[in-house]
């Protein structure tokens, strides 16, 4: 199928951050990529939904955070699964505004883009908006986290706005496993794995998560989740 062939073209985890007025927002993107280097151009997909969208096509700039390995479930989930409608998505987040006021996440990041819009291509339910670089900085020499390693590592999905959602992947595969699917935001809770950035270590059954152990990405109670079938 040849979903499966487009699962093997390489993504990043970024945040993806913008403006209106006085507002920011940000959410998580994987389709972050250069266009051209002279001049630096990049390109970000983003859907029309998303209210990031909206900033962006509002203030025609953004910021784009390169996300390392090591940034946890509950970063990617909060940027990723919640909506800038009804939450602060800077509440409590380590961030600086760049040289138009936009923010730039710092937390687990390597380094950041700042980019003003040259170009919007409407793709049908993404809006491409390229933009021009005219500031950028290496925060560290960490690795940089891939879609690969978030997707078979980390154990995460991509929600129904990501240009790279793909319906099967939230079908289950292997019952024998006993994984459990939270209802909310469709993360699976792998015994094998466990949940390292909670203290959970692999090999933990369902069961023995304490009671008070929330879903990693929506923080959805352990009442959530469904055994795979």
């Amino acid at each position: 199928m040849y979903s499966k062939t487009l699962c093997k073209l390489s993504y990043g985890m970024y945040v993806v951050n913008s403006k209106k007025g006085d507002k920011l927002n940000g959410q998580i993107a994987n389709t972050v990529f250069q266009v051209s280097a002279e001049p630096a151009l990049i390109a970000v997909s983003i859907h029309k939904d998303n209210l990031t969208h909206e900033y962006i096509e509002s203030s025609k700039v953004f910021t784009a955070s390169i996300l390392t390995v090591d940034a946890p479930m509950k970063l990617i989930g909060h940027f990723g699964f919640k909506s800038g409608r009804q939450i602060d998505k800077f509440k409590d987040i380590k961030y600086k505004l760049g040289r138009t006021g936009v923010p730039i996440v710092l937390e687990c990041t390597t380094g950041y883009l700042e980019a003003k819009v040259v170009n919007m291509v409407d793709v049908g339910t993404h809006t491409l908006f390229i933009g021009k670089v005219f500031e950028a900085g290496l925060l560290s020499e960490k690795e940089v986290m891939t879609y690969d390693h978030y997707h078979n590592v980390k154990q995460g999905k991509a929600p129904k706005t990501a240009p790279t959602y793909v319906k099967e992947d939230y079908q289950t595969k292997d019952s024998k496993k006993e994984r459990y699917l939270c209802k909310l935001c469709s993360y699976i809770y792998d015994p094998l794995q466990g949940d390292p950035d909670s203290g959970i270590k692999p090999g933990t059954a369902f069961k023995d998560l304490p009671d008070g152990w929330l879903c990693p990405i929506c923080d959805a109670p352990k009442s959530e989740f469904i055994l795979e079938h």
